[in-house]
């Protein structure tokens, strides 16, 4: 995969303020306000900032968390992980592989197949729906 890399102001010209402070500077959405939590059509989710792919309907689940998620990312090359510990927590930060934006975090508390939460900040993704 090759790698994106933009100057901070190559990334604000690309980006929404919203998702600039999201995905550039590692901030979270608030829980509930993403339309993507409703999204229930079969498609594919997005990089908002690089177009990567990172996840597939197929996998998206309710949560309950507030944040739109997934068990499992589109590829396994799709997403990194990263230390975070923020929050006096250490958590798994999750960044899209290509541009190293901040997506949101991974957790061990969901479903099978994988047991894992990918919970995602949604103004990170975009979704384009399958064609019927």
């Amino acid at each position: 995969m090759v790698k994106i890399e933009k100057s901070e102001d190559e990334w604000k010209a690309l980006l929404s303020e919203e998702q600039y402070r999201i995905l550039r500077k590692h901030g979270t959405e608030r829980a509930g306000s993403s339309a993507l939590n409703n999204e229930k059509r079969a498609g594919k989710y997005f990089c908002a900032a690089c177009g990567n792919l990172l996840y597939q309907s197929d996998t998206k689940y309710e949560s309950g968390s507030g944040w739109p998620s997934f068990y499992a990312p589109a590829r396994a090359d799709a997403v990194s992980e990263h230390v975070d510990r923020k929050l006096f927590t250490k958590r798994t930060e999750i960044r899209c592989a290509k541009c190293d934006s901040h997506t949101g975090h991974v957790f061990d508390d969901g479903p099978t197949p994988t047991g894992l939460r990918y919970c995602m900040n949604g103004v990170a993704l975009r979704f384009e729906a399958d064609e019927t």
